[in-house]
């Protein structure tokens, strides 16, 4: 019961804190996170252990990026932030996006402060990109999720339906995102791109399109190749 309680507690706290983000957003927030995002797939396709990522990077439906997870608590605690994903067809479109949505964990354990870590998950599976264009989904319930490989673990082979990449100060998988929730972030979206739309509207029919996302199409596009 009280683990209920407190697991019950946990998940208020974030709640409020993504209704926080939801409100705020506008599109010079959405461009923050677009030129963010920007930068963290910059980072990861520079780090020097991230072979892994490069070599199988092209091999991947879509990408969701998040330039900012944040993990605090004591004893009762949680993640929240906010990601971006790009979405390749397989054909000569290259990629679309992106389309805007939230992350949120909780979890109770012997945990202290808190901490800011930046993620790269490569959806690997058609069951994961369709989870994408789902309202929400959870890494690990509904769509199978593995730790990225860095360093030695280059050669890993890996059969998950999302490859999941962190960082957080140096240090590599600072934070554990199994059952963490995936969620459409609607208000992002009308935000960037000036009316309601979907990440089906974004990602596959490719109805909406925004010139300030170039930079960030132009990057993925250089680490995938051609």
């Amino acid at each position: 019961m009280i683990e209920l309680i407190s697991r019950r507690i946990s998940w208020i706290a974030l709640s409020i804190a993504l209704v926080a983000c939801a409100t705020a957003a506008t599109k010079e927030d959405t461009q923050g996170l677009v030129s963010e995002a920007n930068t963290t797939l910059n980072n990861f396709r520079n780090d020097p252990e991230m072979k892994w990522f490069r070599d199988n990077v092209k091999n991947a439906k879509a990408v969701l990026i998040s330039p900012n997870i944040i993990q605090a608590g004591f004893i009762i605690g949680g993640s929240t932030g906010s990601a971006v994903a790009m979405a390749h067809s397989g054909g000569q479109q290259g990629w679309a996006g992106p389309a805007f949505y939230r992350v949120s964990a909780a979890n109770i354990g012997l945990q202290a402060g808190g901490q800011k870590s930046e993620m790269v998950a490569l959806v690997m599976s058609e069951k994961a990109l369709n989870s994408l264009m789902s309202s929400s989904f959870k890494f690990g319930g509904d769509v199978s999720i593995a730790a990225g490989p860095v360093g030695a673990g280059a050669g890993t082979q890996i059969n998950s339906d999302i490859v999941v990449f962190t960082r957080s100060k140096g240090l590599y998988g600072g934070i554990n995102l199994d059952g963490t929730a995936i969620t459409v972030s609607d208000e992002g979206n009308q935000a960037y791109y000036g009316k309601p739309v979907t990440p089906i509207d974004i990602l596959v029919k490719r109805n909406v399109t925004n010139p300030a996302a170039s930079a960030l199409q132009q990057t993925i596009a250089t680490v995938t190749g051609p």
